[in-house]
């Protein structure tokens, strides 16, 4: 059994920066296989609804995995935050400075695809400013931009950490509204995964795969800039001197 110290010894920079580079191409083939399966499923074998939807309905398969992952990304950048704040961990600061780029493009995605849909669904003149759900993924951006605008304009590291993992908490504790925003009284359409719904088993696999698809794309892109957040708060270091001169 893997104890404790075999885990420990991942947690320090130097020892994960080798790690990452070796998963990195693990996860984006998956991603890339995954994102052609689903979206070959999306649009091309999910039936087409009637009204007005029709064609625009296949935009839910993104619309959807994009939404699940500003959240996902969120909650897990707000923990390694948090962690980073409280264990003084550098690697978990480094982290959530890593993964709010990416949660913040998955919730520009789902806000962006959440206008074209309703548009479609609904009428040429909808406005998106009234849905609960929306609005609420518009402030999760809005809370992802000032994680990063923080990480940008204070210089010291640590205090960037605890000024982003204040930021992360408030974050985190908005999570469930943005969740349960779907069940209220709105003209954004019901949760389409819940017990009793008939949605067919071709969507609920496109719909997965995708979220797949998106979940392994962000563990690569988040991996791909925490090295280069490693190689610039690390650039003083002995093993970071030791492989830029190896590489050159």
């Amino acid at each position: 059994m893997l104890n404790r110290a075999f885990w420990l010894q991942f947690s320090t920079p130097k020892t994960f920066y080798p790690v990452a580079g070796k998963m990195i191409p693990v996860f984006m083939v998956l991603a890339v296989l995954s994102g052609v399966i689903g979206l070959y499923l999306s649009f091309f074998e999910t039936p087409r609804v009637a009204g007005l939807q029709k064609e625009a309905y296949h935009i839910i398969f993104v619309h959807v995995a994009a939404s699940w992952m500003s959240m996902f990304i969120y909650m897990i950048m707000g923990g390694y935050a948090m962690l980073g704040f409280i264990l003084k961990a550098r690697l978990s600061g480094m982290m959530a400075s890593a993964l709010a780029p990416t949660g913040a493009m998955m919730t520009f995605i789902a806000l962006i695809t959440g206008i074209i849909w309703g548009r479609a669904a609904w009428n040429p003149n909808f406005t998106w400013t009234p849905d609960p759900r929306l609005m609420t993924e518009l402030v999760l951006f809005f809370l992802y931009m000032g994680f990063i605008l923080l990480q940008v304009v204070i210089d010291d590291a640590r205090r960037a950490m605890r000024a982003g993992a204040i930021l992360a908490i408030v974050g985190v504790v908005f999570l469930p509204l943005i969740f349960f925003a779907v069940k209220l009284p709105t003209i954004h359409q019901p949760a389409n995964i819940r017990p009793g719904h008939t949605m067919p088993v071709v969507s609920v696999v496109a719909m997965l795969v995708m979220v797949f698809s998106f979940w392994m794309y962000s563990i690569a892109a988040s991996l791909m800039r925490v090295r280069a957040i490693m190689l610039e708060q690390e650039k003083r270091t002995a093993w970071v001197q030791q492989l830029l001169g190896a590489k050159t």
